[in-house]
């Protein structure tokens, strides 16, 4: 009977999902598969800008003719574009950090969710805050090429690789920006005081049962 009594007072307490919350949840749903397909349509022509004649990644470039085929080569300052080696060195840096730091996020909130200790809460907090340096990372890679190539980019020039990465880093801004909210949804909003053990089940039934 207590069981059922604390069950019926936590749904009482339970607030609406706000619109915001909603809404964030609704463009992770669609951005997530939209970046899928945008890779996987991509996959067999990874360039990320075509320029005229020249195709750009963000490790090489490739120049195409009639006569020779495609050339591609490794060494970005035989492209003419300057400081275009030194500035494809970072990029290519911060878009490796954004890649590693997601998936140190992933595993803590994951272990967030399935152990519940008094640091759980901790984790997730350190996760969210994590999504989003993954997301600046990211987002500095995807802007230093656009900089660099300034003077070749066009709407039509980018390619579906590169919105498959923009879908990506913005991907990294939603989970973020979710995930912050998820928090201080239950935090602010329910006003949990936590036992000293920190967890949420503890969290909820004392505060319904006050």
């Amino acid at each position: 009977t207590t069981a059922l009594g604390t069950q019926r007072l936590l749904a009482q307490r339970r607030p609406h999902r706000p619109f915001f919350e909603s809404f964030i949840r609704a463009l992770i749903i669609l951005c997530a598969p939209l970046s899928v397909v945008l890779s996987s349509i991509s996959i067999c022509d990874d360039h990320w800008l075509r320029a005229d004649n020249r195709l750009f990644w963000l490790w090489r470039f490739c120049t195409a003719s009639n006569q020779t085929g495609l050339h591609c080569l490794q060494d970005l300052s035989q492209a003419h574009v300057p400081r275009l080696a030194s500035g494809m060195a970072v990029a290519h840096s911060v878009a490796t950090l954004a890649v590693g730091v997601a998936i140190l996020v992933l595993e803590l909130l994951m272990v967030s969710q399935v152990c519940e200790d008094p640091h759980s809460w901790r984790e997730w907090a350190l996760g969210s805050t994590l999504f989003l340096v993954s997301f600046i990372f990211s987002f500095r890679g995807l802007l230093s090429f656009l900089i660099l190539l300034r003077n070749q980019v066009t709407l039509i020039g980018l390619t579906l690789m590169f919105w498959g990465k923009f879908t990506a880093s913005f991907l990294f801004f939603l989970n973020a920006i979710n995930a912050i909210t998820h928090f201080n949804s239950i935090t602010h909003r329910w006003g949990l005081k936590c036992g000293q053990d920190g967890t949420f089940s503890t969290c909820d039934i004392k505060t319904a049962t006050s």
